[in-house]
This record gives C-alpha cells, structure tokens and sequence, in this order.
C-alpha cells in the first residue's frame, strides 16, 4: 500500500496555507486562491515559481523563498498535525494485516521526518520524499521508486492520494489508485477509486478493489 501525505493522511494543507500565505506578505503581495489550488500536490520549486508569477514578482530567488517556507513549516509541523478522517485507522488495519506499506511524499525530508513524528515511522517500511527523486508527481518516478524499494509491482500496489498531482502520478506508475478529495476537487477518471473518506474504505475493500483489477 502506497500512501500519499500532505492531504491524504494528514490535514496538513491547511499549515502550508499559513506558511505560503506569510511568506506572500512577506514580499508584500497576497497569495490569490486560484494560485494556491495550483500549488496541492506539486514540489516546492514549483510552488515557488507560482506564488512569485502570482504576486508579480518571477524575479524573487526561489531557494531563498524554499529555505524560508520550510523553516516556517518545520514550526508549525513540529506543534502537531492532525489525521485525515479514517487515516490512521486504514493505516493501523494495513499494518495489522502485514501488508508493506510506503509514504509517497512531495515533501522534502526534513519535513517528513517531523510529521512523522505524528504518523509514526514505523508505520513504514519505505519512506520516498519529493527531494530524493530525479522527478517529482505528477511523474511516475516516486510512485514506481517505492514499489521498487518494496520489491511489489506497482500494478498490484493500490496508491492512496487526495490532489489531481498526486492522482496523475500514481495512475502513471500503473497503480490502482484510491482518491479522497481534500483540498481540491477531482474529476472521475478510469482506474480511480473516488471516495468521499478514507472512513469508507478498509482493508477487505482494497484487497477486493486490487483482486478485480487483476481478474480483469
């Protein structure tokens, strides 16, 4: 089981909202919502190029707007993160069952190692973060890096997401793909399993879900 963050197992949109919109009026701009929207689910480069296009300033350095936003996420990550409805049950029952599991993160890792501190490390048996791929989602290089760490085919991995980003990237790998909506809304599309909670899904359901999609 492949397991997306931000969004997905934690609501933790919401703080990278904060972070994103102080670093805006930081450069005395304001962070429209369109462009905020833009950004679930892409890298940190890339969120960077948008707020900057957005308040009409493409010339800011975006290392220097990446190390200030990480630096204020880091805060708000370390005073807690809250679980996804039904998350960190879903996670407790994959565990139970002894199924491998992987986080599959656009988040760089010094971040991930705090919410972690939230989620549990041991929750894992593999750990891909957005700065230790070559390409970041909507590209199928996380995804297909964590099966191949957990020595799975990707096609018989089913990837828990919540952004169109995400979605793209997991479908790309060739993974069934479960999408709980979060911050964004999502178009249906073959191979997705769209649900409103991940409280509507188990393990049995996933299993079912992966066990179809090989008979077919």
């Amino acid at each position: 089981m492949l397991f997306d963050m931000d969004g997905t197992l934690v609501d933790s949109e919401k703080v990278w909202d904060v972070g994103l919109r102080e670093l805006a009026r930081r450069f005395g701009g304001e962070l429209s919502q369109a462009a905020r929207t833009r950004m679930v689910g892409t890298s940190m480069a890339e969120s960077m190029e948008i707020l900057h296009a957005d308040i009409s300033q493409p010339w800011l350095n975006p290392e220097e707007s990446v190390t200030w936003l990480e630096n204020r996420v880091y805060e708000l990550f370390a005073a807690g993160l809250i679980w996804r409805p039904g998350a960190r049950e879903l996670l407790d029952a994959v565990r139970a069952a002894g199924l491998p599991a992987a986080l599959v993160t656009a988040t760089r890792r010094r971040l991930v190692d705090v919410a972690l501190g939230t989620i549990g490390a041991h929750n894992f048996d593999v750990v891909v973060c957005g700065d230790e791929v070559g390409n970041s989602k909507p590209h199928p290089e996380p995804y297909l890096t964590a099966a191949s760490k957990l020595g799975a085919d990707p096609r018989r991995c089913a990837a828990i997401e919540d952004s169109p980003t995400g979605v793209a990237s997991a479908l790309a790998a060739g993974c069934l793909v479960v999408a709980v909506p979060c911050e964004v809304a999502l178009v249906p599309t073959d191979g997705v399993v769209q649900i409103d909670s991940l409280t509507m899904m188990d393990v049995a359901t996933l299993r079912r879900h992966l066990a179809g999609r090989a008979a077919a």
